[in-house]
């Protein structure tokens, strides 16, 4: 009798340490996320395995959450000394939805044949993941770039702001390609991406 009253007090210390532990943080929605990252740049890594993408893991990968406006995020990114790649995602007003273009330029400013493809979203607009079907638009341009397997492409980014991760893919059949981007960690943000040549005075 005397070991079980002992026992009784350290027990409800356990229960009570339980009732008080923290919940572990939620994911806020979609658009908040992103508008806490406004401003910086972050570091991010390939997590998947596809031998197609080594060069993008032997290179430093930065993406600056650089606009913020009402509804559009434009979000470089450096793949190195690269700096031809602008992810752009903007508010559609349907629905509270997304659309997600990719916008490649060259050296000198100009625009790549390959620009402003993607398609719109098929999740919940305040989900933690939204995911991109191709559109027809992208489709059409694959097919007269002669890359019709792209066609299939589904992008997603991924905001999972209680774990500070942002995430970026590209899957298909036979095809996934995944970046994880740590929030955590603000870095110095980089050079500025490559754009069209300012207009003369």
């Amino acid at each position: 009798m005397t070991l079980k009253l002992a026992a009784a007090p350290a027990f409800a210390l356990v229960l009570a340490a339980c009732a008080s532990a923290p919940e572990a943080p939620a994911n806020i929605p979609f658009a908040e996320g992103l508008a806490a990252a406004c401003g910086k740049a972050f570091e991010g890594r390939v997590v998947s395995d596809d031998a197609v993408d080594d060069d993008w893991r032997e290179n430093r990968l930065v993406v600056h959450v650089r606009d913020c406006e009402p509804g559009v995020f434009r979000m470089p990114l450096s793949v190195g000394e690269d700096r031809s790649r602008t992810w752009v995602l903007t508010a559609t007003g349907e629905n509270g939805g997304w659309e997600l273009r990719h916008v490649h330029r060259h050296e000198d400013g100009g625009l790549d044949v390959l620009t402003d493809y993607g398609g719109f979203s098929v999740s919940d607009p305040a989900g933690a993941r939204q995911e991109f079907p191709a559109d027809q638009a992208t489709k059409d341009l694959f097919d007269k770039e002669g890359i019709p397997v792209s066609k299939t492409n589904v992008w997603a980014v991924e905001m999972r702001s209680a774990d500070q991760v942002l995430a970026y893919e590209l899957k298909r059949p036979e095809r996934f390609f995944r970046v994880e981007i740590d929030l955590s960690k603000p870095v110095e943000i980089p050079p500025p991406h490559w754009a069209p040549p300012a207009p003369p005075m």
